[in-house]
């Protein structure tokens, strides 16, 4: 797998030489939390379960559930994502090598 990171208002806010393709997810210790809060928004997928939302917020500059997660995916395929964070490509810039 690629070393990938994700960048917001100039920052970057993770980065992983591992990370689960499904949707570009991270792993939750790459992922810097401090620039993370909790958002209202949830959806719902058939295979991976509810996943949660958070808004991303650096250097005062804030983008609206802009990441999400799966924090009790339902089905095996989609356990390998548990908690690992996917960030929105309109909103967080993502580069892999």
């Amino acid at each position: 797998m690629p070393h990938a990171t994700a960048t917001f208002n100039g920052k970057v806010i993770a980065e992983a030489d591992e990370w689960e393709y499904v949707e570009g997810n991270f792993p939750p210790s790459s992922v810097d939390k401090s620039v993370l809060s909790k958002a209202t928004l949830t959806t719902d997928c058939p295979w991976k379960g509810t996943a949660s939302y958070y808004n991303v917020t650096v250097d005062g500059k804030e983008a609206k559930d802009a990441a999400w997660y799966y924090p009790d995916p339902i089905t095996n395929k989609a356990a390998p994502i548990k908690d690992h964070v996917a960030f929105y490509k309109t909103k967080v810039e993502i580069q892999s090598e």
